[in-house]
C-alpha cells in the first residue's frame, strides 16, 4: 500500500520509494528511507496535503508524493 492510503494515527514502515525522478531523490534526502517508520499525523480538510512524522520530524506531503512511498502497515 502507499503512504497516501494510510489512515490518520496509523504507522507503517517504508518499503520502497517508487520512481527515480527529482521527487524520489528529495524524499530520500528528507529521510524517507526503506525500513524507516512513518506515521500519518494529520490530513488537510480537502485531503491534500497530509502531515506525516518520520524520525521525529513532521513533514507535509502532497498526495502525489505520498503515493510514491510504499509502506507496510504496523
Amino acid at each position: 500500500m502507499s503512504l497516501k492510503d494510510l489512515a490518520i494515527d496509523r504507522a507503517g514502515s517504508i518499503v520502497e520509494v517508487a520512481g527515480a525522478g527529482a521527487v524520489a531523490q528529495r524524499l530520500l534526502a528528507m529521510g524517507f528511507l526503506p525500513g524507516t517508520s512513518v506515521r500519518v499525523v494529520q490530513v488537510a480538510p480537502f485531503g491534500d496535503p497530509i502531515t506525516v512524522e518520520v524520525d521525529g520530524w513532521r513533514v507535509s506531503l502532497r498526495l502525489s508524493e505520498a503515493a510514491s512511498l510504499k509502506v507496510r502497515p504496523a
